[in-house]
């Protein structure tokens, strides 16, 4: 069951403009983190702002229910061969401290929670790797 089933935003707060900082906050941490940093760099190249714009149209789709989002997270990330499951922890951490001083702790934990679910299902699919064992005769 859909904790939003009408497809509307998930706060009022949430503003496309509080998107917008949030996302250019953020990601202007992300370049400047000594682990982080580096890893974005080699994907994202020196023009931050195709991928500041899809960051953009991912976070209203999410929180505003938008649509503009049409990529595939998973995917993307699964090309990502030097992302590892600690890099998670690290992302979300800098997701938390972004949120909460530009969006207030409101909205701030709106997007933490989303964000922390997004985190579990890449991680998952990225990592988790199940072992089938077949029952002995």
């Amino acid at each position: 069951m859909s904790d939003n089933p009408l497809r509307r935003p998930v706060d009022d707060a949430v503003t496309e403009e509080l998107i917008r900082n949030l996302v250019h906050g953020f990601y202007a941490r992300i370049r400047t983190d000594e682990v982080l940093g580096p890893i974005f760099a080699r994907v994202i190249g020196e023009d931050w702002d195709p991928h500041l714009a899809k960051m953009c149209d991912f976070w209203s789709s999410v929180m505003r229910m938008s649509g503009r989002y049409k990529g595939n997270p998973m995917l993307a990330h699964m090309r990502l061969k030097m992302v590892r499951p600690e890099h998670f922890g690290r992302w979300l951490m800098l997701f938390r401290e972004s949120a909460d001083e530009i969006c207030g702790p409101d909205p701030g934990a709106l997007f933490v929670s989303r964000a922390e679910n997004i985190a579990r299902s890449l991680q998952l699919g990225m990592f988790y790797k199940p072992v089938f064992r077949t029952a002995s005769a």
